[in-house]
């Protein structure tokens, strides 16, 4: 089937060839940032945490969010699904593939990860975050595969693939409790000491992740012959507003709790965010765009004539899509850090060829999705043919 990737419209190789000069460009800052150290980022001995790990996060959300079409697919034969269900797998396919990217551009030295292998260390929540990222990219990637496959031969998947399906579904939740956990499991970062960061965690990825999906289902009916079916873009819409509202109020719980219980200790990162510590102010702009974003993307979705005009449902869940990618991203990460245990304030600005590298690595995901989406949507339509 690979070899449908290399035909395609003059639109869909100008898309390729500007991915590929992104990751060009990635990769060329990248050798810099190799060759220099991480000092070429905006990270520092107080901030070791940045714009990578921020794009990690978020990702692992929106690979673990593909649950949401393969559960009522399988589980509950919920037919609507059918033909975008492999669209999410191979959006987790990808989302994991960016992620584990973005950890190897962190660790500065790329043979620093083999050292995961080597001296594997069963307490550290880091070694099980390997184990659940690499077994869930396997998993996708054998499943959509195996599939697509089955499908385009029009036979019935091999039974031995259901085992595997099932076994995605609680694997997919994994993904993003163990990410939880690494945050949660540091006493010393108030910011992230909380037993509801996983939860959280959940509620925005089944948010963010189904939001891109509709996106994506809306720019290909756009731009090919590939419609997935309105019933199933309305019914992930609606699974975008009761993931939206469970995240916000999570994240109202935390500022409740904080404000509520008046620990300055507590208080102090949340008033960064939103307000800034005396001239430190990076962040407040973008949290704030963060909360219009979110709240507008609310009153759309809430409103069922407005969720089912295709242009305010995209505004909506575009909208979806970039408040969680701040909120969930440098609004999670960089607070965490100021001010450090010494009260000390040490602000963080992503350098450009920090911004670069991770425009290489993004380039690099979208570029795997579009050639698997191309092999899928051929499949799916020499099928109707």
């Amino acid at each position: 089937m690979l070899e449908k990737a290399f035909h395609g419209s003059r639109s869909y190789w100008f898309l390729i060839t500007l991915l590929l000069l992104g990751i060009v460009i990635g990769f060329f800052f990248y050798l810099k940032q190799l060759d220099y150290g991480l000092g070429i980022t905006g990270m520092s001995r107080d901030v070791t945490w940045g714009l990578y790990i921020a794009q990690f996060t978020f990702l692992v959300g929106v690979a673990a969010s593909a649950v949401m079409v393969v559960l009522p697919y399988y589980l509950h034969n919920y037919k609507v699904f059918g033909r975008i269900t492999i669209l999410g797998e191979f959006l987790a396919v990808s989302a994991v593939i960016m992620c584990l990217s973005f950890v190897l551009v962190d660790l500065g030295q790329p043979a620093r990860a083999f050292n995961v292998l080597l001296y594997p260390t069963p307490s550290s929540i880091l070694f099980w975050d390997m184990v659940v990222l690499s077994g869930y990219l396997l998993l996708n990637i054998i499943i959509g595969w195996t599939v697509l496959g089955a499908e385009k031969k029009m036979v019935t998947p091999p039974k031995w693939v259901k085992p595997l399906i099932y076994l995605s579904i609680p694997w997919a939740i994994s993904i993003h409790t163990v990410t939880a956990f690494i945050y949660a499991g540091l006493p010393g970062r108030s910011f992230w000491l909380t037993a509801i960061m996983a939860p959280r965690f959940l509620g925005s990825a089944f948010a963010s992740g189904p939001a891109l999906l509709i996106l994506f289902c809306l720019i290909l009916r756009k731009y090919t012959r590939f419609d997935p079916g309105k019933e199933a873009i309305q019914a992930l819409a609606k699974i975008v507003t009761y993931a939206l509202i469970a995240s916000i109020f999570f994240v109202a719980m935390e500022i409740f709790t904080v404000f509520y219980s008046q620990i300055p200790e507590h208080k102090q990162h949340f008033i960064f965010l939103f307000a800034g510590l005396e001239e430190h102010r990076f962040l407040v702009p973008w949290m704030w765009s963060a909360v219009f974003l979110a709240a507008l993307a609310l009153l759309i979705l809430l409103y069922p004539p407005f969720r089912q005009k295709e242009n305010l449902l995209a505004t909506a869940c575009a909208a979806v899509f970039s408040s969680l990618w701040i909120e969930k991203g440098l609004g999670l990460v960089i607070p965490g850090f100021i001010p450090n245990p010494l009260e000390k304030v040490t602000e963080y600005h992503p350098t450009g060829p920090e911004i670069a590298i991770t425009i290489g690595v993004w380039a690099l995901g979208l570029l795997i999705l579009s050639i698997l989406y191309k092999i899928a949507i051929t499949v799916k339509q020499e099928l109707e043919s």
